[in-house]
């Protein structure tokens, strides 16, 4: 109807009465309705990247380019539409090459506490080094979440800039990664983790290295067991039996609470 409340003639009277009724739209409404994205180079290849203003939200493999497909998958998961963007967020692209960003941000907000947790725990491994699922566990304040942790890592939104490629199988075997088990392995290489060293000490029954000079234990990738010459370094299958021996955690690796 019009507003004398006659019935409109034609479609264009219906425009172009809607027309009258426009408002130019509030600022900042595209960014609270649309995540920007754009591909950036990593040290697997080309990913795409999802962000909002308040951090990177999502990232996956470009594969062949199917940006359709990275879309989908963002929507799935939060439910909102994609945008192209002209550049990305600072910090993004030195993380991507394996520098450290403290410019970086990320925007987890859409996970639960645990999820935010793991994630921040998987955050704090040092290049260079690993940890087991249950470390992360217990960092996350869930010790006994060893799985649940696998599950959250396996669905981590942002790879390479939460390195979960840093952890490990308690047995020495790297285990899964959404990149694919070789391209974690070439990650790991790639940051100097002495992967047939881990493995052999593993197949022997060793999981923590303590240096008889400084009375301390660590994990076998910590900055601190590379510095324990053969002749006084000792190997220890558990917690337990390295403490029953004298030793104390490493305050750097921190494999014990």
């Amino acid at each position: 109807m019009t507003s004398n409340g006659r019935p409109f003639g034609t479609d264009q009277q219906l425009v172009s009465a809607l027309g009258t009724l426009a408002a130019p739209a509030p600022p900042g409404l595209a960014d609270r309705v649309f995540t920007r994205w754009a591909s950036a180079p990593s040290r697997l290849g080309d990913v795409f990247v999802a962000f909002t203003d308040r951090g990177v939200q999502f990232l996956r493999p470009a594969g062949e380019g199917d940006a359709d497909g990275f879309a989908d998958a963002y929507h799935r998961r939060f439910a909102r539409p994609l945008q192209p963007a002209a550049r990305l967020p600072a910090g993004v692209l030195p993380a991507l090459r394996g520098r450290q960003a403290r410019a970086l941000t990320l925007d987890l907000a859409g996970l639960s506490e645990f999820e935010r947790a793991v994630l921040a725990a998987t955050r704090r491994i040092p290049a260079g080094q690993t940890r087991p699922y249950g470390w992360v566990a217990r960092e996350a304040g869930s010790p006994r979440a060893v799985r649940a942790v696998g599950s959250v890592l396996a669905r981590n939104p942002v790879p390479l800039l939460v390195p979960c490629h840093r952890v490990v199988r308690a047995d020495g075997a790297v285990g899964d990664y959404m990149f694919g088990a070789p391209s974690k392995e070439q990650l790991l290489r790639d940051e100097d983790v002495d992967l047939d060293g881990v493995r052999a000490l593993a197949r022997g029954g060793v999981r923590y290295l303590a240096s008889d000079t400084t009375g301390i234990f660590c994990f076998p990738t910590c900055r601190d067991a590379r510095r324990i010459t053969p002749a006084h370094r000792h190997g220890f299958r558990t917690v337990s039996t390295a403490a029953a021996a004298g030793y104390r955690p490493c305050l750097h690796c921190r494999p014990a609470a």
